[in-house]
């Protein structure tokens, strides 16, 4: 889709197509799609069991990945479409199933203990990504999170080399920090206070007031919980086998963060992928932004879906962000269909060929689309 094809979008009818679409499925959202996320979460306990019962006999792959499966599927299915009110309109489910009782206060430590406070990832996530979407006010657009790395001295093999090693612990040099960092922003604005300007460095230093909100709110919970108090569990089995726990955790931990930026990363990214630099004006616009600013991998069955985290149809839940996971499968042909009728792209592949075409952005090799141009003076 080219920049002209854009501009030529009927976006009142492409709203009106949407807006049916809501109205004949998405309001079906009946207590079996909760019974869908019981069994999917259950996959991931189950995951979760067998990499710890095994975990103590020795430092294997197996253990380690299970852990992270369990893990990953905490955070990517469950908490994500949790916190997103995907099941708040369904009647008689529990309250920490709800957006107003998931992992809030101490429930965090029952049901999403991660190196992201909740709170601060629901906030940049759920309420600045999706309604700021490929914009410069968009904390997760990548080509402008990478554009230093764009315009470096670095060598372009370097690049890639600098990218696998930030993929490795991303969760926690750029999810952690930047979602708490964007939810005290927040919470200053609301309070009329000013934050201090303060630097990256800052940040990570457990000597100035950012750097000991990071480490008391994000870094020590989980590092002592993962890395800890598990392990520990695991003593009356000998200390060797602690230790093994230890070890496959670390492992683990490095799975899940390539794991999830192999999924997340490339959701919104690629040289065939639109990004802006204003607020949309209007429903239509707002939902032509959704479909040509994300994209879809492969999908339809449970156990593809489990894989990718069910972050495989990101263009039905960049358009119905509250939608519960068990309905993406029901929703994806009308969407394709819609997109059809409009000759709107409706971008699915491999999540392998769009991590290549991700990274070829990041290192700066390719550029993605800009339908609009800043006004100059």
């Amino acid at each position: 889709m080219n920049i002209e094809q854009y501009h030529a979008v009927d976006r009142e009818q492409l709203a009106k197509d949407i807006d049916a679409i809501e109205r004949e499925i998405i309001d079906a959202t009946s207590f079996d799609d909760f019974k869908h996320l019981k069994k999917i979460e259950s996959w991931g306990r189950i995951c979760s069991a067998l990499g710890y019962g095994t975990a103590w006999i020795m430092p294997n792959p197996i253990s380690a990945y299970l852990i992270s499966q369990g893990n990953f599927t905490r955070w990517t299915t469950v908490a994500h479409h949790v916190m997103h009110r995907g099941y708040d309109k369904i009647e008689g489910i529990p309250k920490h199933y709800t957006s107003k009782g998931f992992a809030r206060g101490w429930r965090r430590y029952l049901d999403w203990i991660d190196w992201m406070h909740p709170e601060a990832w629901d906030k940049e996530h759920n309420d600045i990504h999706h309604y700021r979407l490929g914009e410069e006010a968009d904390p997760d657009q990548v080509e402008h999170n990478m554009a230093t790395l764009r315009a470096s001295n670095v060598p372009r093999w370097g690049r890639y080399i600098l990218l696998a090693i930030m993929a490795a612990n991303w969760k926690i040099f750029y999810y952690a920090p930047n979602t708490l960092m964007e939810y005290r922003a927040i919470q200053a604005k609301k309070a009329g206070k000013e934050i201090a300007p303060y630097t990256r460095a800052d940040v990570w230093n457990p000597m100035t007031i950012q750097g000991r909100d990071l480490w008391l709110s994000c870094l020590l919970p989980y590092s002592l919980i993962r890395f800890v108090a598990l392990p520990l569990v695991f003593l009356p089995l000998g200390a060797v086998a602690a230790t093994n726990v230890l070890i496959n955790s670390l492992i683990a931990e490095g799975i899940t963060n390539l794991h999830s930026f192999l999924v997340i990363g490339p959701n919104h990214t690629g040289e065939d992928v639109f990004m802006f630099d204003d607020r949309s004006n209007s429903k239509g616009e707002f939902y032509l932004r959704q479909i040509v600013g994300s994209v879809n991998y492969a999908s339809g069955t449970n156990v593809i879906d489990f894989l990718h985290g069910w972050l495989n149809y990101q263009v039905e839940h960049h358009l119905w962000p509250d939608m519960a996971a068990s309905q993406y499968q029901k929703v994806q042909p009308r969407v394709k269909a819609v997109c059809a009728k409009h000759g709107l792209p409706y971008i699915q592949e491999s999540v392998f060929v769009r991590l290549r075409k991700t990274l070829d952005v990041m290192v700066g090799k390719t550029s993605m689309i800009k339908p609009f141009q800043k006004a100059t003076a």
